[in-house]
């Protein structure tokens, strides 16, 4: 037996990391020391990703890395190097896309991959069992093979390695040997497309295990307020009403779990990550919208509610947004959320009981682990509040007063754990979507809190004119990636429509201009991951696919399309259609994966309109609130008469017959603007037309 030590990690910022500093491995962070040494000494490295949250990640870390006897093998044939997938999404996109041609198939968390001391991988997996079971192979057993293979197989090793790089520079899009034509067919034939793969009785696309699929619902909604396609609508819908009624969201505490592992969202890996609630909150607000569905404003206002309570930071450095909610607590999966049924009997009266237990299926089976109940909605409360002989008001206040009792029960267990690293790239997936659902359900803290988190990221994130990634503890690190700029860029410019402050547009811009200079392939088009001054890795990545979260490529084209309307700079838009030119053959070919590309060809074809409106700050809240309602797709800026120093594009005088306390409106396109109208119903008439034009086109 080896005695525990301290690794290398004590000094890291990541939970993740902290969560193996005392592990008998012998673990680097990722960096200059760690590879030297595997360089030095011709020892293999074996990489471990993982993050916080995963519960697989904490399996394996407690069957292997805690053990002293695999540490010991691990620490006598490799160089040990653990990463958090959400501080370096650098390596593990390229590491994941490894184990994909490696084995075939799909990668995930933990990612354990062995790789030469030129982070060439060679061999890899997710999670190993410690001894053989589930058709894999023990770790222990594997690890010294894999070692003597290193050394005894390094030819074959050296060539595969070559093969495996080409492949991957194979996954960047070449340049286009013709100039494609743009086509809106597209647009309609995704939405096709993602009927084909739509699950009509449980929602969702695919089958188990389920993932939420923001970018493809939030095509829907904005395809179907741009068309008033009931096809796009209902694919969304049915979807959001499912996915609300079901386990994967918390129905006391508010937020959405990662996944379901299976396909009627009832039992899901219980990590609740930021990621997902932010896209979330704008879907359930839309959606709304469009629907008037009360449900959906409910699980809008309990997803804001829950983020401001639990995932937003307090104190004297307040407001950013923390990362994930674990799926442990007390070593078990989902233990905080799951009920026994005669608990909850206990907790509630009789009368409130009667109501709750069919409401969340206590009266059916047990639906996890065949003991315990994950709740979910199974019977409408109308139904319920008739078959007993009550009114559905007295049903409804019976419900909350349950749910409050089994919230307040719930509060006095052991909760999971929070990873409290604040993360640019979901702050700004969490501003974007608190601040479109907080205009549109009329919701100014939400709105204040989005603008505090974005306060939070200029004083402290932002450092020598450039973003860092990362931040926990006092301490501000790691070079942000593609992902970090678009997002944040993306969250500015839905701040800036519900509440324009002069300072998120000179930040906006800014972001755009180090985004053309440090991340466009000037030559090719597109952006790649990093920037042209990261550390060197095997691979530089271009992302395409939409996956948990939208691709940085789609999104960089509709925010620099969206902000070159605005500014009328003609700079960025051009390198937002560049982009789509680049990746149009591959969306052309196979539509699955592209909607957020397909959302800034759409606004390449159809530029949205600009509404800008000037006047007192009091008289502009009406006129901005129905716009923003009937309009959501339009790009409204309501700009008070005090701001100064406006760009030329915004800087609209007023006329001098205007009355005190009136608005004037100039509704833009990308080829100019239409005269003063400083009639509410006038403005109205001329968006419903030049809507209906947008459509016919």
């Amino acid at each position: 037996m080896i005695p525990v030590m301290t690794n290398h990690l004590g000094n890291e910022t990541s939970p993740y990391l902290l969560q193996h500093a005392d592990n008998p491995v012998d673990w680097y962070p990722w960096g200059e020391e760690a590879l030297n040494l595997s360089r030095a000494q011709n020892k293999p490295i074996l990489l471990s990703i993982g993050y916080s949250a995963c519960h697989w990640c904490h399996v394996m870390a407690h069957e292997s890395f805690e053990n002293a006897e695999v540490a010991a093998v691990m620490n006598r044939h490799f160089i040990n190097i653990k990463v958090d997938r959400e501080e370096r999404p650098d390596i593990d996109q390229i590491y994941q896309t490894a184990h994909h041609m490696l084995n075939h198939r799909n990668g995930g968390w933990p990612l354990t991959l062995f790789l030469t001391p030129e982070q060439k991988p060679f061999f890899g997996g997710t999670y190993f069992p410690l001894e053989s079971r589930y058709g894999l192979p023990g770790f222990l057993e594997l690890l010294p093979r894999i070692a003597e293979a290193y050394y005894t197989r390094g030819e074959a090793i050296e060539k595969q390695g070559k093969v495996l790089l080409e492949l991957m520079n194979k996954t960047l899009p070449g340049k286009n040997s013709s100039t494609p034509e743009f086509s809106e067919s597209l647009l309609e034939q995704a939405i096709d497309h993602l009927e084909a793969m739509f699950d009509p009785v449980h929602g969702g696309f695919g089958q188990a295990p389920k993932f939420l699929h923001p970018a493809e619902l939030i095509f829907c909604l904005q395809h179907y307020f741009k068309t008033r396609d009931s096809k796009a609508l209902s694919l969304a819908a049915f979807t959001l009403e499912k996915m609300a009624k079901g386990g994967i969201y918390d129905q006391l505490g508010g937020g959405f779990c990662r996944y379901s592992t299976d396909a009627y969202w009832r039992i899901p890996h219980f990590e609740k990550m930021l990621y997902d609630n932010g896209p979330l909150l704008q879907l359930y607000a839309t959606a709304w919208l469009a629907t008037g569905n009360p449900l959906f404003k409910q699980v809008t206002e309990e997803i804001a509610q829950w983020v401001m309570r639990e995932m937003q930071s307090h104190g004297s450095e307040e407001g950013g947004y923390y990362s994930t909610l674990d799926a442990d607590s007390e070593h078990e999966e989902g233990k905080f959320y799951v009920w026994d049924r005669d608990q909850v009997a206990q907790i509630l009266p009789a009368e409130e009981f009667e109501i709750t237990a069919p409401y969340y299926g206590l009266l059916q089976a047990p639906n996890f682990e065949h003991k315990l109940w994950n709740l979910e909605i199974t019977e409408p409360l109308e139904a319920i509040a008739k078959r007993i002989g009550i009114d559905l008001d007295l049903a409804q206040q019976r419900l909350a007063s349950a749910r409050n009792k089994l919230q307040a029960s719930r509060a006095l267990r052991i909760r999971p754990g929070r990873d409290e690293k604040i993360l640019v790239s979901w702050n700004g997936l969490m501003i974007k979507g608190m601040a479109i659902s907080g205009r549109i359900l009329g919701q100014q803290d939400w709105v204040k809190s989005a603008q505090r988190a974005v306060d939070f990221i200029r004083t402290t994130l932002w450092k020598n004119n450039r973003l860092l990634a990362t931040y926990k503890d006092g301490k501000a690190h790691l070079n942000a990636y593609l992902d970090d700029y678009v997002f944040l860029l993306d969250g500015l410019l839905e701040l800036m429509q519900t509440e324009f402050r002069m300072i998120d547009l000179e930040f906006a811009t800014t972001l755009a201009e180090i985004l053309l200079d440090q991340f466009e392939d000037r030559e090719m088009g597109g952006f790649f991951f990093t920037s042209h001054d990261h550390e060197p890795l095997i691979h530089r990545p271009k992302p395409i696919y939409d996956n948990a979260t939208a691709s940085g490529n789609g999104v960089a084209a509709v925010v620099l399309q969206r902000l070159g309307y605005i500014l009328g700079e003609q700079r960025y838009i051009q390198s937002a259609e560049k982009t789509i030119r680049l990746f149009y053959p591959a969306m052309a070919e196979q539509l699955n994966g592209y909607c957020s590309l397909l959302t800034a060809l759409d606004e390449m074809l159809f530029p949205p309109h600009i509404i800008i409106l000037r006047g007192s700050s009091s008289a502009l809240v009406q006129w901005q609130s129905i716009l923003q309602n009937r309009y959501p797709h339009k790009i409204i800026l309501a700009l008070p008469l005090e701001l100064i120093n406006l760009p030329l594009s915004l800087s609209k005088a007023v006329s001098s017959g205007a009355a005190a306390g009136s608005v004037s409106a100039w509704v833009c396109t990308a080829t100019g603007c239409m005269p003063e109208i400083t009639n509410l119903q006038d403005l109205l008439h001329v968006c419903e037309v030049r809507g209906r034009i947008t459509t016919l086109l």
